[in-house]
């Protein structure tokens, strides 16, 4: 796991829990205590989290200082890979809901490529992508942006949600492990996925191999609730990802069809 990817999933869990332990982290994460010990100074000497005895917690929220700016150009090309790979899944003529995320901006401006298509976002920087492009009409649906996230949520947001159907959700995720499903790290984000799961015919889940093995603090989903899923070919590698493996025999056994590319 790219050390930048791993201090972001780190510093997640340990705002989302408000405080973690290093065994803990090194159980989520699928890495060693030692690994987790040193990426925990790292955040330390950044200010974004503070050194407790056996753990760590917080220093600030995440959208001040870890939102998605700081994520945005993490893996830029991997994403931009797999985005490409989830475009290729929907089909012209199709409605889809576009999830929030760094890795579903990419998939929107791949979707450009199959129009005509229906495109409800929830998410501004996608929005932005797809404005004003031939072939695509463009909803951007309501609800609260989330500081540093830009990303759709709350009342209005499910609202939205709820009172249309979609051919396909295009779902970015912040963990998925073979136990605990597909999860997030923040509630908002969590509840707004749980209501395009159920107004979707089909989903197609999409993150980079980083996200695998890894508990987020809010579970969305069981692993059987997404049709497909897209990660990056190094998943597979035990030696990169020791979370990748099992987690994807889970999908598979799940009856998801898992992608990788």
């Amino acid at each position: 796991m790219a050390i930048a990817n791993r201090l972001d999933v780190t510093l997640r869990l340990v705002q989302g829990a408000g405080r973690m332990s290093v065994a803990e982290l090194s159980d989520r994460l699928g890495v060693s205590e030692m690994t987790v010990r040193r990426d925990l100074d790292e955040l330390e000497r950044q200010g974004l989290a503070r050194r407790v005895r056996g753990g760590a917690v917080a220093t600030r929220p995440r959208e001040e200082g870890n939102g998605f700016a700081a994520r945005e150009h993490w893996q830029a090309a991997t994403k931009d890979r797999l985005s490409a790979a989830v475009a290729a899944l929907v089909e012209p003529g199709q409605t889809v809901l576009l999830d929030a995320g760094t890795t579903t901006v990419h998939v929107a401006g791949h979707l450009i490529t199959r129009a005509p298509l229906t495109v409800a976002v929830l998410s501004l920087q996608a929005a932005v992508r797809l404005a004003d492009q031939p072939g695509i009409q463009l909803l951007v649906l309501g609800g609260k942006a989330r500081p540093g996230e830009q990303s759709l949520v709350g009342p209005l947001a499910l609202r939205a949600v709820d009172a249309l159907a979609f051919d396909c959700f295009v779902m970015s995720i912040g963990g998925v492990h073979a136990d605990h499903g597909w999860s997030e790290f923040s509630l908002d984000d969590c509840a707004v996925k749980q209501a395009a799961l159920a107004r979707a015919r089909r989903t197609v889940a999409v993150a980079d191999a980083t996200k695998l093995g890894v508990q987020a603090f809010s579970r969305v989903a069981d692993l059987g609730a997404v049709d497909a899923f897209v990660t990056d070919a190094a998943g597979a590698d035990a030696t990169i990802h020791p979370g990748g493996p099992p987690t994807l025999a889970a999908l598979r056994d799940a009856g998801v069809t898992t992608i990788l590319v």
